[in-house]
């Protein structure tokens, strides 16, 4: 039932994990996707070409998102490539390594957490919205630490709670011509999280989560296609929580 026949999507952080999951997934349901990239650039473009392999168009193109000359160049050539812009999922982020008490936080983290996961999501998101014309969808990934805060990662948390409160501004401020929603995912099994699993700990994840088991990319990819789809045109400033159980948020 979730058809994206004539849908012009872009999905950044696109070449690997919940965000290859999206491209392929829309792909397979009928959009046209541009996949963007920080710095895997042959990730995304063997994605592109698998795209292009379900007979759908594809573009593959990246840089620094938090640079807003790299965000005006990468709109203006997904535009140009499909013919407009029709959604965006905004997907990147980035999860820093080792748990530090705030009190032990070096600025420096601080500030490169929150360029990456909050400014250059507003860039993206800012851009997009420039494109994107009545009917639109703008999906944001957040966290469920943005929703319960991780402690160890109050920059990653604050960062995601931001963009909750980013998603539920905006989405009356866009209403009634776009969109905007979030989906809010616990432990996924991908390349950016491997880390939290190292010396034994994956058991004890999957241990936590009511379902038994650490979501995979494309658990989220599903959620995150509803959102993009008429199934959901009534659905505008929510949070869809993908966490098996492990926060419970009303």
């Amino acid at each position: 039932m979730i058809d994206l026949t004539g849908t012009r999507l872009l999905v950044t952080g696109g070449s690997r994990g919940i965000g290859r999951a999206t491209a392929l997934m829309a792909a397979r349901a009928g959009a046209d996707v541009g996949v963007c990239y920080h710095t895997r650039r042959d990730e995304a473009e063997q994605v592109a070409r698998q795209i292009r392999g379900a007979g759908r168009r594809a573009y593959s193109g990246g840089g620094d998102l938090g640079d807003a000359a790299t965000v005006d160049r990468v709109m203006r050539e997904v535009a140009a490539a499909f013919g407009g812009l029709d959604a965006v999922v905004v997907n990147h982020g980035v999860w820093p390594a080792g748990d530090l008490p705030l009190v032990a936080m070096p600025p420096e983290r601080w500030r490169a957490t929150l360029a990456t996961n909050l400014d250059s999501v507003l860039l993206v998101t800012r851009a997009a919205l420039n494109l994107i014309g009545t009917g639109g969808r703008v999906v944001v990934v957040s966290s469920t630490a943005g929703q319960r805060g991780e402690a160890g990662h109050a920059d990653y948390a604050a960062s995601k709670g931001a963009i909750i409160s980013l998603v539920k501004s905006l989405a009356i401020e866009c209403a009634p011509r776009v969109t905007v929603n979030a989906v809010a995912p616990g432990w996924v099994d991908t390349a950016m999280s491997a880390s939290a699993y190292e010396g034994g700990r994956r058991e004890a994840v999957a241990a936590s989560i009511p379902l038994g088991r650490i979501a995979t990319a494309e658990d989220v990819a599903g959620p995150i296609l509803f959102l993009l789809s008429g199934l959901a045109r009534h659905v505008t400033g929510e949070v869809i929580n993908v966490n098996g159980g492990s926060v419970l948020c009303g």
